[in-house]
């Protein structure tokens, strides 16, 4: 049943996601989090996550803007293994508390109560009227990797940042789409390799049928997408998402998940 859930996420997500405005990760990751510990959760997502964008790289990878990514895309890099680092630290603290709910024991770990935070705050901006959107002028690029690729180290949330700044850079929608993911790709790749140097209990090996499972899903999902949801609008979508992770982050900060 976790295979099952877990590919249709993944499958939907990515077809979704292609175009709307919010990651494969935002989606996934709160499935995965039904099923396994934080950071292994993450871990997995992220996975998922790199190898899709490498996938949506060779179908729109031609359209990015070289320049945009390289001053976006290589402060996110260093920002995105302190992230991982953060990551790291948090998932090794002790719980804060703990108490009984209908006879279970529920307990608060900083990690989870960090990651249900930035849920909310990402289902916040989900929610936020379109037309009033969050961006800033194309100086700000570096800043922006920066934030991005931190937040994107911690909990994988990095792209409703990343389209905040991108927006304003002058990018056609093809261009602003395919830089998008190449640095998104970007900040998978080194949080995925200082999840597997400090975390080697995780043993995401083990997974990787799962994994391989929910990357072909992936893999159909931007396909789909990219030949046919160019033109739709998908906000109630995004409005299901942001309710979505508002009810999982307040299990998950409230340690009965």
């Amino acid at each position: 049943m976790n295979y099952l859930i877990i590919c249709l996420a993944a499958f939907l997500a990515s077809g979704l996601t292609l175009f709307s405005g919010f990651g494969l990760g935002t989606i996934l990751l709160p499935v995965m989090l039904l099923f396994f510990p934080v950071d292994l959760a993450i871990a997995l997502t992220a996975v998922v996550h790199a190898l899709n964008n490498g996938f949506k790289c060779w179908l729109l990878g031609r359209h990015a803007d070289g320049a945009v990514v390289l001053k976006f895309g290589l402060p996110a890099i260093l920002a995105a293994l302190l992230g991982a680092r953060v990551l790291l630290y948090l998932s090794d603290l002790q719980p804060l508390l703990h108490y009984q709910v209908l006879g279970r024991e529920a307990c608060i770990m900083p990690v989870k109560l960090v990651v249900a935070v930035l849920m909310v705050v990402f289902a916040l901006l989900e929610l936020a009227p379109r037309r009033a959107p969050l961006a800033l002028t194309p100086r700000y690029l570096p800043l922006g990797g920066m934030l991005s690729g931190f937040f994107g180290g911690l909990s994988g949330h990095q792209g409703a940042l990343r389209s905040a700044f991108l927006i304003r850079a002058g990018l056609t929608k093809e261009s602003f789409i395919a830089t998008g993911v190449v640095i998104s790709l970007l900040v998978d790749i080194p949080r995925i390799v200082m999840y597997g140097v400090s975390l080697p209990g995780l043993h995401l090996g083990d997974h990787r049928l799962l994994i391989a499972a929910a990357v072909l899903a992936a893999f159909g999902g931007a396909w789909l997408g990219n030949r046919l949801l160019t033109k739709v609008t998908l906000r109630l979508v995004q409005l299901l998402v942001a309710l979505m992770l508002l009810g999982i982050a307040a299990a998950l900060g409230s340690g009965l998940i």
